[in-house]
């Protein structure tokens, strides 16, 4: 249903007469889980909303209308199914795919901005009054900023309720409640149920850990979550790019053997620093995601898994890419040979910055020593429970601080290992970032994100479509000039000759065009075909 990635052009609500009402029934009526996450489906009769693959019987559609949201759901008055769990459903890749104002807030939102910073922080970041984003979102989604931020409250508590043992009091906290009675007004709200129903229901979960003789306030927290993930998911080659760039001391992966795959990493947090570990399993119908989170505090979940879910691209809509890039004879096999392949994100946008500009015209192995370095000597040291993780990635703040401004007399055990010009532009974007001058965040406008990138020294329009396409998770980036673009290529037969570079780049380009919008899908394939003939892979 390609048609849906331009729904909100439609409205936030569909009935029966709409233009997108046929298309979003036969889904339902499919039970397809693709579109799971993308739209809600409410039913009058009932008083429910569901996800597209509900198993219950399809209702007759005079009874449904669609909703983008759950939020928007709620708002009219519906409850959620007990039998499909709506709100465990993957998140909507319509976020990512659109570059506009709502899907900007949207991410902003799953990050958890208006629980820390309010309507007003959120219209902030975004450049708009707090009256212009509650309008555009109650007309693009069906609720505005606060509602939205609610339903993402509900679909946490749920979270915690049936994937911890947390009291219920440090539930409430966790999932952004301002409140114990808003907490259990809005659980009773939206799922029916009393929160220490919700729990019953769904039985006693092995893995919480809730917080020991300590309150977060004094004591690191540890608990363990599920991911929910659209199948099929490249787990192995997510983990493989996270790894082979992993910095000492701030990551660490096992990719050994034939059992569950790991990652682990420290994290700069509104509240502190933590640390994540995230285990893929194999299972029968795909791959089983479940992170442990280190917390110094717990109102950092949300952004914790939110950082998670989007540095491993969990929200993806992996058919819909598959299909798209298979039509390409020369991309078919790649496809057919990684199903459900995804672009990694970053939990920093600040760190991603820095490693994209100290990661140019060299080795990843050689970019990863050089972070190392920075990491060890101006990074902060962190003590965390998760063997090989002591560190954290310097800020902006303390790279400025840390490494000194390079002279002719260079010297040699200098944090920074690099060219004068490279440091000074490192240092140069340090500066913007800790003031402000320069804003990266995942609520970023891409065009305008691009525009303040190039115009900074050094940083031409590949570094910027890197950070745009990690970052913003950005789905039709195109890294123009990347010769391991063309080596991946060529090894596939995309492109047929061994010509001179600037040429191949060109036809390269021309080819890719009818890859969008997911040309940063077709990358990660050729990188991948790239990594196959040649270990290390280089930046223009």
């Amino acid at each position: 249903m390609s048609s849906d990635r331009t729904a909100h052009a439609d409205g936030a609500r569909c009935a029966l007469g709409d233009p997108m009402f046929a298309e979003r029934y036969r889904a339902i009526d499919a039970r397809d889980t693709r579109f799971d996450g993308r739209f809600f489906t409410a039913v009058s009769s009932t008083g429910i909303y569901c996800r597209p693959s509900c198993p219950a019987r399809t209702p007759a559609p005079r009874n449904v209308t669609f909703f983008l949201t759950s939020a928007a759901a709620h708002q009219a008055g519906y409850r959620a199914c007990k039998r499909c769990l709506p709100e465990a459903a993957p998140g909507t890749p319509d976020w990512d795919l659109r570059g506009d104002l709502a899907a900007r807030a949207m991410r902003l939102i799953a990050d958890g901005v208006v629980d820390r910073e309010g309507v007003d922080g959120l219209a902030a970041r975004l450049g708009y009054t707090a009256r212009h984003v509650h309008r555009l979102l109650v007309a693009e989604l069906g609720a505005g900023p606060l509602a939205l931020a609610r339903a993402r409250r509900a679909q946490t508590a749920r979270s915690l309720l049936v994937g911890t043992s947390l009291p219920m009091a440090q539930v409430a906290f966790a999932a952004g409640f301002g409140s114990i009675r808003q907490f259990n007004e809005t659980v009773h709200e939206v799922f029916a149920a009393r929160p220490s129903e919700v729990r019953a229901r769904a039985g006693a979960v092995p893995g919480g850990h809730p917080p020991t003789g300590a309150t977060a306030a004094d004591a690191p927290v540890r608990l363990d979550l599920d991911l929910p993930v659209r199948q099929p998911f490249d787990a192995p080659g997510v983990f493989r790019f996270l790894a082979m760039r992993a910095i000492r001391g701030v990551e660490v992966a096992d990719l050994r053997g034939d059992g569950p795959l790991r990652y682990a990493r420290t994290l700069t947090l509104p509240h502190g620093p933590g640390a994540l570990e995230v285990v893929a399993t194999p299972t029968a119908g795909g791959w089983r995601l479940r992170a442990g989170l280190e917390l110094a505090s717990l109102a950092d979940v949300v952004p914790a898994v939110a950082r998670a879910r989007r540095m491993l691209d969990l929200d993806a809509d992996p058919l819909a890419i598959d299909d798209a890039l298979g039509a390409d004879p020369r991309l078919a096999p790649l496809v057919t040979r990684t199903p459900g392949i995804r672009v990694p994100g970053a939990v920093d946008p600040h760190e991603l910055v820095v490693r994209a500009l100290v990661g140019q015209q060299i080795s990843v192995a050689a970019a990863r020593t050089h972070l190392g370095r920075l990491a060890t000597e101006v990074g902060a040291p962190h003590a965390s429970g998760i063997p090989g993780l002591d560190r954290i990635f310097p800020t902006p703040a303390q790279i400025v601080e840390g490494v000194p401004e390079p002279d002719e007399h260079l010297d040699p055990d200098r944090p920074l290992r690099l060219p004068r010009q490279a440091v000074r532009a490192v240092l140069a974007t340090a500066r913007a970032l800790a003031d402000g001058s320069l804003d990266v965040h995942v609520g970023a406008d891409p065009e305008a994100l691009r525009a303040q990138l190039v115009a900074r020294p050094r940083i031409g329009p590949w570094t910027a479509a890197y950070i745009a396409m990690r970052v913003l998770g950005d789905p039709d980036a195109w890294l123009d000039g990347d010769v391991a673009l063309v080596a991946g290529a060529r090894a596939v037969g995309v492109l047929e000759d061994d010509g001179p570079m600037a040429a191949s780049h060109r036809a390269l380009t021309r080819h890719a065009a009818a890859w969008a919008p997911w040309r940063s899908y077709a990358a990660m394939h050729l990188w991948q075909a790239a990594d196959a003939a040649r270990p290390e892979r280089r930046a223009p």
